[in-house]
């Protein structure tokens, strides 16, 4: 039995304000019910609730920061010739909303 209706995907895509054909409400809940059976699949490994967490997927992961080296930029002035309209040190572009 799927835990999640035909009734809870429509009230979701409302809220999302995508609305669902009746044949994309039963391609949603085929894929949720897909994940429920993996889910299920995942909560029968022995001892799984004894697991702990990982915070990264390589447990020997080591990393090193690298110090800071400040190198010249190129000048604003030369930057602003591809572009067509500027005010300033701002490039102008079309407005997009009304």
């Amino acid at each position: 039995m799927s835990k999640f209706t035909k009734e809870m995907v429509d009230d979701y895509a409302d809220k999302l304000l995508i609305g669902l054909t009746d044949e994309e409400n039963k391609m949603v809940l085929d894929e949720f019910d897909i994940i429920d059976k993996n889910l299920d699949l995942v909560t029968q490994i022995p001892n799984i609730s004894e697991v702990e967490p990982m915070t990264h997927c390589l447990d020997d992961f080591e990393y090193e920061l690298r110090d800071d080296v400040v190198v010249e930029s190129v000048p604003i002035s030369d930057l602003l010739r591809n572009s067509d309209e500027t005010d300033g040190d701002e490039v102008q572009v079309p407005k997009v909303v009304g």
